[in-house]
């Protein structure tokens, strides 16, 4: 009786292995997450991600920077790239294409009917910077000297429009310091070439430039006018208040733009990847938090949502729908995205 115990407890292990190893075998050795420059949220987010997927094993992933969304897009699109972190607006601005979406009467964005969405992440905190004995908040900002253009990094021109709009005011009321990607802001800042730049909060290059001369983010206008104007002008931004000390720059009780982060894939990526990088991020959620403030919100409960701009991987609905995570709601947006970009 207990050599046939053993026998089928043998038997059972071996096939188990095998399943694990066949499971493995389905997979690369090594996945490639697209963010934003190093110094930026994004890149933070990308590394620590790949981080924690990579420590789940058995599939590997790296991180890499590129100049701007609109550098990785395409590749993402095609299929180059596995991953990339892209914020809700801009994700919104690609998937349905220039053809069919303007905001502000622009949409520079490559056309992406292939991404889709992997999991809906934290909200992120975007903010006006300025020095510390500069300007005090959005109402003096007019005819200040501004950055703005951002081509590399298109997201930052409308975080500015929305920033802007909060006041009732335009990228016209102010004087355009013109700059190719959002770290480039701040250097202008900086280097006294600009009075008011934009980034995000907790970002590692403001942190860069309050240890260089002295750096804080200026509210904007939280009242509910402030708001809707907001949501007018860029639609799936909002405003919010942060506390003070929140993070670096944050000197005071400040109001900023907020919006949501996503993680992306391709609808070409196999099942097998998207199952293994969910399932990764999952289990080990809450070894993500002590690698950056961003991920202070980043949680199993936020990854799926009917509020999203982009249609899901099936390999993600399949896997929230077994977290008991996916909702009827859920199926409706799913099927209207869909239908955007089949």
């Amino acid at each position: 009786m207990i050599k046939l115990c053993t026998a089928v407890l043998i038997v059972a292990l071996i096939g188990f292995g095998h399943t694990r190893s066949t499971w493995s075998q389905k997979l690369p050795a090594s996945t490639t997450i697209g963010t934003n420059p190093a110094g930026t949220v994004f890149y933070s987010v990308g590394a620590g991600l790949a981080k924690v997927i990579s420590g789940a094993g058995p599939m590997q992933s790296v991180v890499q920077p590129y100049t701007g969304t609109s550098t990785l897009l395409p590749l993402l699109n095609s299929g180059e790239l596995d991953f990339a972190i892209i914020n809700a607006v801009e994700s919104n601005l690609a998937y349905q294409g220039p053809a069919k979406l303007k905001i502000g009467g622009k949409n520079p964005l490559p056309h992406v009917p292939n991404a889709r969405l992997i999991m809906r992440g934290s909200p992120l905190y975007i903010g006006l910077v300025a020095k510390k004995d500069g300007v005090k908040g959005i109402q003096e900002i007019k005819s200040k000297r501004v950055t703005g253009e951002y081509p590399a990094n298109i997201a930052i021109w409308y975080h500015g429009l929305a920033a802007l709009a909060s006041a009732g005011l335009g990228w016209e009321d102010v004087k355009v310091v013109p700059v190719p990607a959002v770290n480039d802001g701040i250097d202008a800042l900086v280097q006294g070439r600009a009075d008011v730049a934009i980034h995000a909060i907790g970002a590692a290059k403001v942190k860069e430039a309050d240890a260089s001369v002295g750096v804080k983010h200026i509210p904007i206008d939280c009242s509910s006018q402030g708001d809707a104007r907001v949501r007018k002008a860029v639609p799936g931004y909002s405003t919010t208040s942060l506390k003070a000390g929140f993070s670096t720059g944050i000197i005071a009780d400040t109001c900023v733009l907020t919006f949501d982060i996503y993680m992306l894939g391709h609808k070409s990526l196999s099942n097998d990847v998207v199952t293994a990088a969910l399932r990764a991020v999952w289990d080990n959620v809450d070894k993500l938090p002590p690698l950056h403030a961003q991920f202070q919100d980043w949680t199993r409960e936020r990854a799926a949502s009917a509020d999203v701009t982009v249609a899901y991987h099936p390999a993600a609905v399949q896997f929230y729908r077994e977290k008991k995570l996916w909702d009827a709601k859920m199926d409706e947006t799913q099927k209207r995205l869909l239908a955007v970009n089949p």
